[in-house]
């Protein structure tokens, strides 16, 4: 061969071998961007006491609603859109809101009472969820400081600072913390400080579909390995009635405070509130780090509707073209999804149009023995708007789980503003039980439609069954520590006190387990208990006799007991589990998995922590000068 044709020949080899990497780099990329992302915790905060996704199933799976009076102790009834006008009666005096909106651990999380007092409620809400979400995932939040770690968030009011020129005089302090406290993108960079997260930090607002589209970025991020895990979500908190107010005016509202969703009596809006957060990891570090996956998100798509009838009202065209999208990246049809959580916020405008682009897409591929079914979780818990995706995320990964799709409130009759017979779409109008399919899993879909045209569309897949785990019934150890810590002695009882109340309901976890979770997937505070004893009815009551307040014989408290090292039962001197509780009840960290390794110990779901909460509302703003009471005139002057 000549050394020209050697030459060509050598050309020709680096070439395929380059184009060869070309496509495995592609492959990889398009093999990345189409990897599923695990869901591995939750954290909720929902009118009508739904404070967890286990207060939250009990809550929707009974058919229960929040609606309700107007919130107190937030000043409505003075409410003056104009400072020098009347106060402004509200035409509607219902909806879903949260009671203890003002309510905050301020001291939890280093802030003083002044910098709660002027910090938005919604900052304040997303860092207690948050560390409610993470502690659901199991996982220690102080653990994840340094780690590449995203938050995203998504909020659409940012009115609260209008009340705090109410305040007199303020000082110093006071201005100083208004910016931090109001600004914006400070809702996930607030989170993302406290936890000293290092992954992105972004807070957006596309209105009602803001948790969604913020779920979307943060499976992006994920994918991209931008980050390793993610917190996703979305808060409202109405701090003033003005958008609800307006509404009112034009008969935008629901008279009752209930959202009808897809049902002739659909009446307008019922407003909500709260705070979702989820916590996201891709589902292979998922399996490779031994978390717990709750759900699976197979794909998403996010869109903006363009031209329309109107900025406001969406397009059928531009809703199935979504849908399609979504389930492209899921790799699915649409006879691969069993339900669908719709947007359903209960207007005679919008929700039509949703069924209709449902109808056109889901409803083909279906049966009458095997319908899509269609049901909202707005006519439980009202359309907590930038929060809402979030609650039919959890509402859906709940359903997922217990195999059982709630019912959908309000709608005994559905819109007949649509043709149901074009498509095989049914709405829940009570519960039914969701079986198993031979063949595949589990899988829904969740829809969010934002008011300014960017809408979201989220495909769910149930986990992998998981191998049953056989409780420990003999305890490996000769004492099983239980370890409770808290930032306050008034919040270590109070932890205490849940602890008690979970173990009492939920018989069937194991001592061990309980000992392996308090160790290793709760962040260890100042305050110290360390309650040693042989088995479960023995720490049960020593637990009670902490949330009493009440001395136990096996009960350690540091600070506290003058020497708490002299205290520790009769474990072997020198022993791993004595080094342990020692250096435990002297305040220092504990290398606790040591002690349960080769046990047979699993981490299982424990109360989140007990947050010693306050409420933190600035009071109702004085009248203006030239406002007179009396007569409802303006003076002139």
């Amino acid at each position: 061969m000549s050394t020209v044709a050697s030459e060509r020949l050598v050309e020709a080899l680096r070439a395929a071998l380059t184009e060869n990497q070309r496509l495995k780099e592609q492959a990889a990329r398009y093999s990345s961007h189409h990897d599923p992302i695990a869901i591995v915790g939750m954290g909720c905060r929902f009118p009508g006491n739904v404070n967890s996704p286990e207060a939250m199933w009990d809550f929707v799976s009974a058919g229960r609603d929040a609606a309700g009076p107007l919130p107190r102790g937030r000043h409505w009834e003075t409410w003056r859109p104009d400072p020098t006008g009347q106060a402004d009666p509200l035409q509607v005096e219902a909806g879903c809101f949260l009671d203890n909106a003002a309510d905050f651990d301020a001291p939890f999380f280093g802030m003083t009472a002044t910098e709660a007092l002027v910090t938005d409620p919604q900052q304040r809400l997303l860092l207690e969820v948050a560390w409610q979400a993470l502690e659901h995932a199991r996982l220690d939040p102080a653990s994840l400081r340094g780690t590449a770690t995203g938050v995203y968030f998504g909020a659409m009011y940012h009115d609260y600072l209008t009340l705090l020129t109410s305040l007199p005089d303020r000082e110093k302090e006071a201005v100083e913390y208004l910016f931090t406290g109001n600004l914006g993108s400070l809702l996930a960079g607030r989170v993302a400080y406290a936890l000293g997260l290092e992954g992105p930090g972004i807070t957006l607002d596309t209105a009602c579909s803001s948790s969604l589209v913020a779920l979307h970025l943060a499976c992006q991020a994920l994918r991209d390995g931008e980050c390793t895990l993610a917190l996703a979500g979305g808060t409202t908190v109405m701090a003033t009635p003005m958008l609800f107010s307006s509404l009112g005016h034009i008969a935008g509202l629901a008279r009752d405070g209930r959202s009808k969703s897809f049902a002739a009596g659909a009446d307008g809006v019922a407003f909500g509130e709260g705070a979702g957060v989820l916590v996201l990891e891709r589902l292979a570090d998922a399996h490779r780090h031994g978390h717990r996956v709750l759900a699976v998100i197979r794909g998403s798509a996010v869109q903006q509707e363009g031209p329309r009838n109107a900025m406001v009202v969406p397009g059928e065209e531009a809703c199935r073209r979504l849908i399609h999208q979504a389930l492209s990246r899921a790799e699915l049809g649409p006879a691969d999804i069993d339900a669908v959580e719709g947007h359903g916020s209960g207007t005679p405008v919008v929700d039509p149009l949703e069924v209709k682009a449902l109808l056109d897409t889901y409803g083909q591929h279906h049966t009458p023995e095997r319908p899509l079914w269609l049901g909202s979780v707005k006519s439980n818990l009202g359309h907590a708007q930038a929060a809402g995706g979030a609650a039919g995320i959890i509402k859906m990964v709940l359903a997922l789980q217990h195999g059982m799709l709630p019912p959908t409130l309000h709608a005994d009759e559905p819109t007949p503003h649509v043709d149901w017979s074009s498509g095989t779409v049914r709405l829940l109008t009570e519960p039914r039980d969701w079986p198993h399919q031979p063949d595949r899993p589990r899988r829904c879909a969740v829809s969010g439609i934002g008011i300014g045209g960017t809408n979201a569309h989220v495909i769910l897949e149930e986990a992998s069954p998981t191998p049953e785990h056989v409780a420990t019934t003999t305890a490996p150890l000769p004492l099983i520590p239980w370890v409770i810590t808290a930032r306050t002695p008034g919040a270590l009882r109070a932890q205490a006190r849940s602890l008690a109340a979970h173990a009492e309901r939920h018989r069937h976890l194991s001592a061990l387990d309980i000992a392996y979770s308090l160790a290793t997937t709760r962040s260890h505070f100042p305050h110290r208990a360390l309650l040693l004893a042989p088995d479960r009815d023995e720490l049960l009551d020593a637990t009670r006799a902490l949330a009493d307040n009440t001395p136990h014989p096996c009960v350690v408290i540091y600070p506290g007991d003058a020497r708490p090292s002299s205290r520790l039962l009769p474990a072997p001197v020198g022993s791993a589990l004595a080094e342990l509780c020692r250096s435990f009840a002297e305040g220092a960290q504990a290398d606790w998995k040591t002690l349960f390794e080769g046990t047979g110990a699993r981490a299982v779901d424990l109360p989140t922590y007990a947050f010693q909460r306050q409420p933190y509302w600035p009071p109702a703003p004085a009248p203006h000068p030239s406002y007179d009471e009396a007569s409802g005139v303006v003076e002139a002057c």
